[in-house]
């Protein structure tokens, strides 16, 4: 069987799941130390109507975690994050208690405490006895197999482990382990259950130390090896280059030296190579430095350690990839999103190119014998898409961009991979056509990237030829015969809504929301977001005008009374359920976007222009009427498409985009002088 369909036997995106059970009324977390708290604290936010029980022997822990949930919600009020009645409903019906008779009535059980098998195995056979036969019942090891846990369970099909990471209430992976213990309905539920309250599981085989803290531990073990040639600060700034704080920073942040050694020797039955270092014993804080401090390190030593680091990373992953442990695109997306890696080990790898991986790996095999090297071709790790997860359901490929940690904005690298999936199944005959949405309940794409724009400010000729390069998926979609149905699962903005406005039919989601918020920026949306909306939506005009000119949202319900979404439902299930029909009805009706002209309203350019409360640029704003006006009255759609092409590369010259630009990059309010 495939490696990756090993792992995810029903779906690659979760939300495709039909859980066999809704969510959770009640749930108990075990364990009020270090990381259970904010476990709790993730599930509150989420649910803040469920009842939810922090379990522990102690009193005190219980006591410190009430206290740091509430200075969470106060945290989250003060800086408007959370609104105050919700703050309130999140510390509601928390149960803090060190009676496992008050769980009975959970739903689902989350073990978390201390990294010890006799530990956990008393803890699980007194939720066991407790709670009903159909409660679910996880563990949060990060490095204890499953069976080794479980083995002991009168019903080991509804266990698995669920390792969160920290901190586990903003931290958005958790890897839920597949072992043959378990149910396949267990998996996909506790999967669908993850991401529908905001986080992006991935399943990975039953393993010591599983996927991710693979790579972290042995990265955290190798950096302290390395002592014998550098210091804890010199390493830490080298690998500043692959990581946003060196693993010395956060050892020191997590107090995690025992962890290493708890997990390293727990891996030595895979050979001695893994053996914690010893020092790793004696040391309680390391001397390193803040990320980003400036620290010289000879050019020698630079290279000794970028080697030895970049060795124990790649050959961790090749091991991970030729078991089967995860999937690369779980490995590549973790490393990011879990760990603090600016890039996946296999973009790192990309980078570099065959050569200097091969170089890098020779030299850590004399350095490190016994660890893991690729068992298969450095194209073979290479192939795979990065961004994207692609499904099947009933005939209809269904492409769902995946980086959650983005609000699943666009890059040139998604585009890509979105026209690579069309482009490859455009002339299957199995295929009926095609549904696009995004990862997770909040957003379908909030936009795109900036990318390589802010370097073309001033140049016409280049940010046009730039608009046009971004378009490749967009003009692809137009000439396609096999129905293409945008599955709108929240925010579509900008980039994001250029892409959907060229599919064939628009299903939403009741709280989805559709922006152009490019003026904002003192730019305009460049892509046929000025042309499209007018020829495919003519009822919409005058909402079009407001949306493109000065930046107005809609909802789904204003989106569905111009027409331009077909339906609207209430949740992801049945969202995609929905757009499957879609394509379904689409079959052979397949519309071109019009040529004929189109009549718009005048739009009256106030003396003030504003989106929201924000002031606008006159100038950006006149270029984005004059572009509208042009793009409704040309002869042809495609001569249509290089009016906007133009009005994008005549906005980009103008002091408004470069003073937009620029305070987008430095997070501040833009003012426009005219």
């Amino acid at each position: 069987m495939n490696q990756k369909k090993e792992l995810y036997a029903t779906s690659f995106n979760p939300l495709l799941v039909k859980p066999a059970r809704p969510l959770p009324e009640e749930i108990a977390v075990i364990g009020a130390g270090t990381i259970g708290p904010d476990i709790a604290y993730y599930l509150k936010s989420a649910l803040p109507a469920i009842k939810l029980y922090l379990v522990d022997v102690v009193e005190e822990p219980l006591k410190n975690a009430e206290k740091r949930l509430s200075g969470y919600a106060k945290k989250a009020v003060d800086k408007k994050k959370m609104k105050e009645d919700k703050a309130k409903a999140v510390l509601e019906n928390i149960i803090y208690t060190m009676d496992y008779d008050q769980i009975k009535n959970c739903d689902l059980v989350i073990e978390a405490a201390t990294e010890s098998i006799p530990l956990k195995q008393k803890i699980f056979d007194s939720i066991e006895k407790t709670v009903s036969e159909d409660t679910i019942i996880t563990s949060n090891t990060s490095s204890i197999p499953a069976d080794r846990i479980f083995s002991k369970m009168k019903k080991p099909e509804r266990t698995t482990i669920t390792h969160f990471f920290a901190p586990a209430w903003r931290s958005l992976p958790v890897e839920v382990i597949t072992w043959q213990g378990a149910s396949q309905d267990t998996i996909d539920y506790l999967c669908w259950f993850f991401a529908s309250t905001g986080k992006a599981p991935f399943m990975t085989d039953n393993a010591i130390c599983f996927m991710l803290d693979r790579i972290f531990d042995n990265w955290c073990n190798e950096a302290v090896i390395l002592l014998e040639s550098a210091s804890a600060s010199q390493v830490d700034k080298v690998v500043e280059e692959f990581v946003f704080a060196g693993p010395f920073f956060v050892l020191n942040m997590a107090n995690g030296n025992p962890i290493i050694i708890e997990t390293n020797t727990l891996q030595m039955e895979e050979g001695p190579h893994y053996r914690p270092a010893p020092i790793l014993s004696s040391v309680d804080r390391w001397l390193t430095h803040r990320p980003g401090a400036k620290i010289e390190v000879p050019g020698n030593i630079k290279d000794t350690i970028r080697d030895r680091m970049l060795g124990i990373f790649f050959s961790q992953s090749f091991d991970i990839i030729d078991r089967g442990i995860g999937t690369k695109e779980d490995l590549n997306f973790g490393c990011q999103i879990a760990l603090g890696f600016r890039k996946g080990p296999l973009d790192v790898m990309q980078d570099l190119g065959e050569a200097e991986v091969n170089r890098v790996m020779k030299k850590f095999q004399e350095e490190r014998p016994g660890f893991p090297q690729a068992k298969g071709s450095f194209s073979f790790y290479q192939d795979f898409k990065r961004h994207v997860l692609v499904d099947e359901m009933d005939g209809v490929i269904i492409i769902t961009i995946r980086r959650p940690q983005a609000m699943n904005a666009l890059s040139d690298d998604i585009t890509n991979e979105i026209l690579a999936v069309l482009k490859d199944n455009k002339d299957n005959p199995s295929v009926k056509g095609f549904v696009i949405t995004g990862y997770g309940n909040a957003a379908f794409s909030a936009g795109a990237d900036i990318g390589k724009f802010p370097k073309m400010l001033g140049d016409s000729d280049a940010s046009v030829q730039y608009a046009k390069d971004c378009a490749g998926v967009q003009l692809f979609m137009d000439q396609m015969d096999k129905p293409i149905v945008a599955a709108i699962n929240g925010m579509a903005l900008g980039g994001g809504l250029e892409v959907a406005i060229r599919c064939h039919s628009l299903i939403a989601t009741k709280n989805a929301l559709f922006q152009f918020p490019e003026i904002t920026l003192g730019i305009l949306p460049g892509i046929g977001g000025c042309i499209v909306p007018y020829r495919k939506w003519p009822d919409g005009e005058a909402l079009f005008n407001e949306m493109i000119c000065f930046g107005r949202p809609i909802k789904a319900k204003e989106a569905a009374e111009i027409g331009m979404v077909t339906r609207i439902v209430d949740d992801y299930s049945e969202l995609i359920k929905g757009a499957v029909e879609e394509v379904n009805n689409l079959q052979g009706r397949v519309k071109r976007i019009s040529d004929a002209k189109v009549d718009i309203p005048e739009i009256t350019m106030p003396d003030e222009p504003m989106a929201g409360k924000q002031p606008l640029s006159k100038e950006a704003v006149s270029i984005v009427l004059k572009t509208v006006k042009d793009g409704a009255a040309a002869d042809s759609f495609a001569e249509a498409l290089e009016i906007g092409y133009k009005g994008f590369g005549e906005i980009a010259c103008t002091d408004a985009a470069k003073e937009g630009i620029s305070a987008f990059l430095e997070k501040r309010k833009p003012e426009f002088k005219k």
